[in-house]
């Protein structure tokens, strides 16, 4: 628990004490009049915030006062402390303010007078560090510690391993009180700022400039002038950490601007910094593919540079050239003389000198440096060197849906590419392919280009050759939510080639978050035909209005969701997949009744072999970063009757298996039921007080051979199933899980019987027999995946 959170459990000054005493480690110490004392710090503490830390200051200084008159120690430093807040100074600053003997104290501490309080608050106003517990709670820690080994106050160093942090608290601290400041400039004034010891800035050409006015300061951005409207902070904030950060880190903290952009706006713009580490891996690997010339021989365009991490590596600066949306990266690169030789130019690659015909018109801006089109146009050997955008229309940032990201001028031309032209690292590459036909293309990106269904278009009109690559977790880029695989690909490209390269599978290198090899891995790109969602027949949608559900007993709400009120001809459940790729597999579930989703499939009695297949091979896999976007296939032999007949055990007792009974469910304003097929006993095997509507499981099951471990798993699954019926449930878990019918599904049972657990006012149920048959069973299936080749490796 942190020290914040254990301060607001506090409910004494005594706590108070005791667990600042335990954070700080503090070991010869005593508490008296002094609330904390040692030999190298007072504490002032109180069990409230409500206290200024002027008022405790000025109670500690009483004591401070005292010890002066009786020539008593005074340690070095003094300190304030509450639940809240905290602050810290050295005794010297105060001393010989203090020897004057010039203030009326008051009785006792706590009973000091307002002259003592505005006196001592004048005073002491520029030379006590202060820290917000909840925000700066590490940096508190350390500089306490730090002033009793050192026996001076260290302020925070920035760098690398926090500047995130850093920038944080300075936008709370300072950025919201710069007046009329947009808040996508926060990380140019926050480096023009932490880029300044007091009097010059260590860096000349930054895009912002730290000023001062009559002692105060003062941002300049675009030749406007930006003044603080509180300038406490400002000076709170610089009390607690040191500028400029060290020389070795300052260039490098300039070219991490990327990850202090806002994340709504970089998760649109798709702006991702590339590790320094994972670019060496880039460059090794370039040499290995192209020869070790290839800085000599190649023209390089990166036309997503940034602040140009993907080129610090090149020794020969002037074959590069360098273009990024955002015009504050070239003047970063010019502060820190990034690649001094480059051609760096401001340039939209996916708007610019683009025609309404979708062709390149480079007169339209008159940006592109004549060198580059003269290379281009006299067919030089050129390599494009990029980390596009991955912003996707239709995902997510925040509470934002990014409807408009891929509205590009590029992929205004695009329509004959459907679903693919949405991605912008798409558009990147058609550009390419159309500007630069037969360039050597370079990229960072996820591997849906390569093997996913919605890019089959894509790549029948792209023609490549692969030359070698690696793919790394996608943790090694900030700012990158999920786990799956960044690959770094070389494609050798001929769009005017009569002879097509189709791509059929690509074996990479495997890096870690770290950058460090551990493998390899094939990806492959399969035909949609041969996927397993395309395995099973799909039941035609009747006439029947049913129930949507969100859940196994939950109705729909969304609007998206309303669209499950179909059902199909002699349909038992509804089974719902998103997506042929491992990513998605862990989404899946059956439900009673219908579901809002694209990929749901109704299960009838002709069907139902197949889904549990599909669903147990997809269940099955663990997703990891690595396997992420593999492809779930056909199976490649025919499937024996005891692989099917386990993989039904396993999905029906599978915690994915929502299939349930209920009356009263309420949608629309009318009362719906829903009845679950998937019992596989009979009333009278479980001890049922009452009829199940459908028997159908039970009969699909009758007269099938059962392995061992399907078998363990229905006599385990039946004591459950017993023990429910054994007893009655309390009014309020009946009421969650519509337990109103005896028919009640595995979701319901498995959910009643836990409830009961954690209640203790029943007899226990131990679901531990029944855990080691259903892992026994899964062990047995998981080899038969890649044996029927459900996924390939």
């Amino acid at each position: 628990m942190k020290l914040f959170e254990k301060l607001q459990l506090a409910r004494s000054e005594e706590d108070v004490k005791d667990i600042y005493i335990k954070f700080l480690g503090l070991k010869s110490y005593s508490k008296n009049l002094i609330d904390i004392q040692t030999n190298e710090i007072w504490f002032e503490a109180k069990d409230t915030s409500k206290h200024s830390t002027y008022k405790m200051f000025t109670q500690l200084m009483h004591y401070v006062q005292d010890a002066l008159n009786k020539g008593q120690y005074v340690p070095p430093f003094l300190a304030v402390i509450d639940t809240e807040k905290a602050a810290i100074m050295k005794s010297e600053d105060v001393l010989p303010f203090l020897e004057k003997k010039t203030i009326k104290w008051g009785k006792s501490a706590s009973g000091y007078t307002q002259e003592a309080l505005d006196a001592v608050s004048a005073h002491i106003g520029t030379h006590f560090v202060s820290f917000k517990i909840e925000t700066h709670e590490q940096e508190f820690l350390n500089t306490i510690k730090n002033a009793i080994l050192s026996g001076d106050i260290i302020r925070t160093a920035i760098t690398p391993d926090n500047l995130k942090q850093v920038f944080d608290k300075w936008v709370e601290m300072i950025g919201k009180e710069i007046r009329g400041m947009e808040q996508e400039n926060y990380a140019l004034l926050f480096f023009a700022d932490i880029m300044h010891d007091g009097t010059l800035s260590t860096h000349i050409n930054l895009p912002a400039e730290l000023l001062h006015k009559n002692g105060a300061p003062v941002f300049s951005l675009n030749s406007r002038n930006y003044e603080l409207d509180s300038k406490e902070g400002y000076r709170q904030f610089w009390t607690i950490y040191h500028k400029p950060p060290k020389a070795e880190y300052r260039n490098y903290l300039l070219e991490r601007r990327d990850s202090l952009i806002p994340v709504d706006e970089r998760g649109f713009k798709g702006a991702f910094y590339t590790p320094l580490s994972v670019v060496d891996k880039a460059y090794d690997k370039l040499s290995e593919t192209l020869g070790r010339n290839w800085q000599k021989n190649y023209i390089i365009w990166d036309m997503c540079c940034g602040v140009g991490n993907l080129e610090v590596k090149h020794s020969n600066h002037r074959n590069i050239f360098m273009s990024t949306l955002d015009s504050p990266d070239i003047d970063v690169m010019k502060a820190t003389k990034t690649c001094i030789a480059a051609h760096r130019f401001q340039y939209d690659y996916l708007n610019d000198d683009i025609n309404e015909q979708g062709k390149i018109d480079y007169t339209l801006t008159e940006k592109v440096p004549l060198a580059l089109r003269d290379s281009i146009a006299s067919g030089k050997k050129i390599l494009i060197l990029i980390n596009p955008p991955y912003a996707e229309s239709g995902e997510t940032v925040g509470n934002e849906a990014k409807t408009d990201v891929s509205n590009t001028q590029m992929s205004r031309s695009m329509n004959e590419f459907g679903y693919a032209k949405r991605e912008l690292f798409v558009q990147f590459i058609v550009r390419i392919a159309r500007e630069m036909p037969t360039a050597t293309l370079a990229m960072f990106s996820t591997l849906k280009y390569v093997n996913s269904s919605n890019f089959e278009v894509f790549r029948k009109f792209w023609n490549a050759k692969y030359l070698g690559g690696f793919v790394v977790h996608s943790k090694a880029f900030d700012g990158l939510a999920g786990n799956f695989p960044i690959g770094f690909l070389i494609w050798s490209t001929n769009q005017f080639a009569l002879k097509r390269n189709p791509i059929v599978e690509i074996t990479t290198d495997v890096l870690d978050k770290s950058a460090n090899p551990i493998g390899e891995k094939k990806f492959l790109n399969i035909p949609s035909s041969l996927l397993l969602s395309q395995w099973i027949k799909r039941p035609k949608a009747n006439k029947q209005n049913v129930i949507p559900l969100k859940g196994a007993i939950t109705p729909a709400t969304s609007s998206k969701d309303l669209r499950g009120t179909k059902w199909a001809d002699n349909a038992i459940a509804c089974l719902i997949i998103k997506g042929p790729d491992v990513q998605n597999a862990s989404t899946q579930a059956i439900v009673s009744s219908g579901y809002g989703s694209a990929g749901s499939i109704f299960i009838t009695p002709e069907n139902l072999w197949k889904a549990a297949v599909i669903f147990a091979v997809r269940g099955l896999v663990k997703p990891t970063w690595v396997n992420n976007r593999d492809q779930f296939l056909q199976p490649s032999d025919s499937l024996s009757e005891e692989f099917k007949n386990d993989c039904l055990i396993w999905m029906l007792f599978s915690k994915s298996n929502l299939t349930a009974s209920a009356d009263g469910l309420k949608w629309n304003d009318k009362e719906w039921s829903i009845v679950n097929h998937f019992i596989p006993f009979s009333e009278n095997e479980v001890d049922s007080n009452d009829r199940f509507e459908s028997d159908f499981m039970v009969r699909y099951l009758r007269g099938k051979t059962l392995s061992m471990e399907s078998k363990e798993v229905l006599s385990n699954g039946k004591i459950l199933w017993k023990s429910y019926f054994n007893n009655i449930d309390v009014r309020s878990v009946r009421e969650d899980l519509k337990l109103n019918r005896a028919d009640v599904g595995w979701y319901q049972i498995r959910k009643a019987l836990q409830s009961r657990n954690l209640t203790g006012n029943a007899l226990p149920v131990n679901f531990d027999p029944f855990n080691i048959a259903y892992t026994a069973l899964t062990n047995k299936l998981i080899p038969f995946i890649y044996n029927y080749n459900f996924l390939k490796t």
